[in-house]
């Protein structure tokens, strides 16, 4: 198939990418800063331009674009992180509506942070619970969820009838990949900082690169699945626990915990946001797995064990 991507150079652009190309798809990348890239075209992630025609006749569009929210929650970033999620998903609807030969699937990046922080119980794709209205959460993470709304409404909004939409509400995506969530982790718990994090009770849910990469091919293959689903492991757990598997994976036996206000000290001054370490994101796939998808690493343990082994052997690819 022809799989067109927008904002494809991220992490995840980059690990869809090498996989499907891996398995035979021709890729098409579209970015604002193209030079130097083979396979990659210019685009305008605001106005329709030439980038269009790539998507008249391709076979698929999956659109990562959207600023990362890898960052401070000051104002104009979550208004950037707003407009570049919702103008980028309307500029696409666009290009799929007016071409002559439009994508027969259109998978949009989405994010778990939509559900509620909750510990009692996980988050699927057919009755979770939508966030913003929990007691004692910050406002900002009630943004976070107001912005994912937008995003996914965006994508229903869209007048392309003729191809199949689907949200992928992804959890983290781990890979040995340098720069990445994973590298950033095996960082700090090599230096013996990867303990818990305000008691560390709050969920992680993640997916597994190769997995991910799975799920993508599954996605397009089951042509029935339209709409919200869940882009994530069967298992996730405490943020505790997860470290205690990192360590154990790469041998480490120290890990010192960190208060609140200490997680809020060192996101400020690594220019991060609290609400990636301390929301607790239950999140499970219960779509994919009805519809008979398996994964390879549905459990953390093993998952960790498999990439710290690739990190540690240098198969960490710049993308």
């Amino acid at each position: 198939m022809k799989i067109v991507i927008p904002g494809g150079t991220g992490q995840v652009g980059g690990i869809l990418s090498r996989g499907l190309r891996a398995r035979g798809h021709e890729v098409v990348i579209l970015a604002r800063n193209p030079a130097g890239r083979g396979g990659t075209i210019a685009w305008d992630v605001r106005t329709l331009g030439p980038w269009a025609r790539e998507l008249d006749g391709a076979d698929v569009v999956i659109n990562l674009a959207g600023r990362s929210v890898n960052c401070r929650y000051t104002p104009a970033h979550l208004q950037e992180m707003l407009e570049s999620r919702v103008r980028s998903t309307e500029v696409v609807g666009q290009a799929i509506a007016g071409a002559r030969r439009p994508p027969h699937t259109w998978l949009q990046m989405s994010t778990a942070t939509i559900y509620a922080h909750r510990f009692d119980a996980a988050n699927d794709d057919v009755e979770g619970r939508i966030g913003g209205a929990e007691p004692g959460v910050p406002a900002l993470w009630k943004r976070s969820v107001d912005i994912a709304l937008a995003w996914e409404r965006a994508l229903a909004e869209a007048p392309t009838p003729r191809t199949r939409r689907v949200a992928m509400r992804t959890a983290v995506v781990l890979s040995p990949d340098r720069g990445g969530i994973f590298d950033v982790l095996m960082g700090l718990t090599l230096r013996g900082l990867g303990g818990p994090i305000a008691g560390g009770a709050q969920y992680v849910s993640w997916i597994h690169d190769r997995d991910l990469v799975r799920a993508v091919e599954f996605l397009l293959e089951r042509t029935v699945i339209e709409g919200a689903v869940n882009v994530a492991s069967p298992g996730p757990l405490p943020q505790s626990a997860f470290m205690d598997a990192v360590r154990e994976a790469a041998r480490i036996r120290i890990g010192l915990p960190a208060t609140a206000w200490m997680a809020e000290v060192g996101a400020f001054f690594l220019r991060t946001e609290t609400e990636l370490l301390l929301k607790s994101r239950r999140v499970v796939p219960r779509r994919l797995t009805e519809a008979g998808f398996t994964f390879q690493f549905p459990a953390w343990r093993e998952a960790a064990r498999d990439l710290v082994e690739r990190w540690n052997a240098g198969q960490r690819p710049t993308g």
